[in-house]
């Protein structure tokens, strides 16, 4: 504790250090420890100016190796982001859909520029599902789908590559049971679940996201497990935890939690709109009843104002005739 108090001094106060130069033969000391003590855990200036002197990519680990080639890449911000999607999709969004398609565009973006994300078909199938459930109901449904084009342009993934992954997954998955799901995810067989479990296991760098875990309750829903949140949470833990030794088995369930209840209230929104329609249609029938009613009766005393005029016609034809 006293070592990180240390560091963390040191780093709050980097701006200032041009008026607290150290002498490097001068010992730093906190609360009276002295940090060249290292055989009891304290910490040298050598090791912190090394610390504080950090360059990307250059530390001696297996991670640092591994992600060495990307380091000074150019990564877009969430506001680039969301600028090409608003860009490339041409128009506004619905007011209605703004904040959500907000968040999507920038949860999505930010799951991508991750080095070790990898798109593999359930993260494809998951994205889908969570876009087909948050879209279903857009007013304009022709834009909903040039909202899916925007977002897959604007994070640089090919939508039909995307669409082409899930629909294999959805394909295997057809006639499965939750039995031939799990022996998949224990790497038997040659689908795409068990290559993606294999590779899972393999890679200790694996990263979960948010849609790997809707990928996944999609993948249940087809294979009939009954989606409620209290059936699935057990099976998305074995799945996760168990099976593909995950330790985001705790993030999964906490997902699928957020999906039921974004659902839920989107079926109750569904629902109260199916009302509101029902309703003004009601209300327009009434209006269409009442103007017809109005067009009949203006009918009928046009035709009864004919008849008389009619009548008051031949009655001074009949007049004439008399006089003459």
């Amino acid at each position: 504790m006293r070592v990180r108090n240390t560091v963390v001094t040191l780093l709050t106060l980097g701006s200032c250090a041009s008026a607290f130069m150290v002498n490097p033969q001068t010992e730093i000391s906190t609360r009276g420890t002295s940090l060249h003590e290292s055989t009891d855990g304290g910490m040298d200036l050598a090791y912190i100016r090394k610390t504080l002197n950090y360059k990307p990519g250059a530390a001696e680990t297996d991670f640092a190796k591994r992600y060495k080639h990307l380091v000074g890449a150019k990564v877009k911000t969430v506001g680039e982001a969301f600028s090409d999607f608003t860009k490339e999709l041409g128009f506004s969004v619905n007011a209605l859909y703004k904040n959500m398609v907000t968040d999507l565009v920038g949860t999505t973006h930010l799951i991508v520029v991750n080095a070790r994300f990898n798109r593999d078909p359930v993260w494809c199938l998951g994205i889908l599902s969570t876009m087909n459930l948050l879209l279903k109901n857009y007013p304009e449904k022709n834009i909903a789908g040039q909202i899916a084009t925007a977002l897959f342009k604007s994070i640089g993934m090919d939508e039909a590559e995307v669409r082409k992954d899930a629909a294999a997954l959805e394909a295997w998955c057809e006639g499965k049971t939750k039995a031939d799901v799990e022996a998949a995810l224990d790497g038997e067989g040659d689908g795409p679940l068990s290559s993606l479990a294999l590779a899972i296991k393999g890679d200790e760098y694996w990263m979960y996201s948010r849609y790997f875990g809707i990928g996944l309750l999609t993948v249940m829903e087809k294979v009939g497990i009954e989606m409620d949140k209290d059936e699935v949470y057990p099976v998305l833990e074995n799945w996760m935890g168990k099976k593909l030794g995950s330790s985001s088995a705790l993030s999964a369930c906490n997902d699928s939690d957020l999906y039921f209840r974004v659902r839920d209230k989107l079926v109750m929104m569904e629902t109260m709109m199916k009302e509101i329609e029902i309703r003004e249609k009601k209300k327009m029938a009434e209006r269409l009843e009442d103007r017809a009613e109005a067009a009949l009766r203006a009918a009928d005393r046009e035709e009864k104002l004919q008849v008389e005029i009619e009548k008051e016609g031949k009655e001074k034809q009949e007049k004439v005739g008399e006089d003459v």
